[in-house]
């Protein structure tokens, strides 16, 4: 599977966090508690709704499934205005993204294993200390082996681009 590399602009957000690790994963809990709220989210720029892993600088270097990061769901907004209660704004940097078109269940790690383990160490490019994202569009269905989503790895380049 190889990635469309893009440059994406910032993009304004608005959603609701959590603390969590891979060893204590409760993004169902945050989904539910969420979604019930996203009608209420002014200044939509899409149905699309949107997956983010904010880690922490050494998240990668030391690997360990205990530690823990912040998950985020949420839309992308045209502007903040009004923010519901209970929920945050967070800006998304731009920059350089690997692209990935997947098929298939989300909850399925070996995507994951397949960008971190093959892609990445093969190709000209290392990874950002920006946020993860998932942008879960028309074609998400869960856990659904037909689900499609993309998974938006932040990078830059190995050597400066001439």
């Amino acid at each position: 599977m190889t990635p469309q590399i893009i440059t994406s602009s910032e993009k304004k957000l608005i959603g609701k966090r959590s603390t969590m690790s891979l060893a204590n994963y409760r993004i169902g809990e945050l989904w539910r508690s969420f979604m019930p709220q996203v009608p209420d989210i002014p200044h939509r720029v899409s149905a699309d709704l949107v997956s983010m892993a904010v880690y922490p600088p050494r998240h990668f270097s030391s690997f360990n499934p205990q530690n823990e990061f912040e998950r985020w769901a949420a839309v992308e907004v045209s502007e903040y205005g009004t923010v519901p209660a209970d929920l945050e704004t967070f800006l998304l940097p731009g920059g350089w993204y690997a692209v990935f078109h997947y098929k298939g269940a989300s909850n399925d790690p070996a995507i994951f294993h397949y960008i971190y383990n093959t892609w990445l160490p093969g190709s000209a490019y290392t990874l950002d200390h920006r946020p993860h994202v998932e942008w879960l569009g028309p074609k998400y269905k869960n856990n659904d082996p037909d689900s499609e989503e993309e998974i938006w790895i932040p990078i830059q380049p190995l050597k400066p681009l001439p």
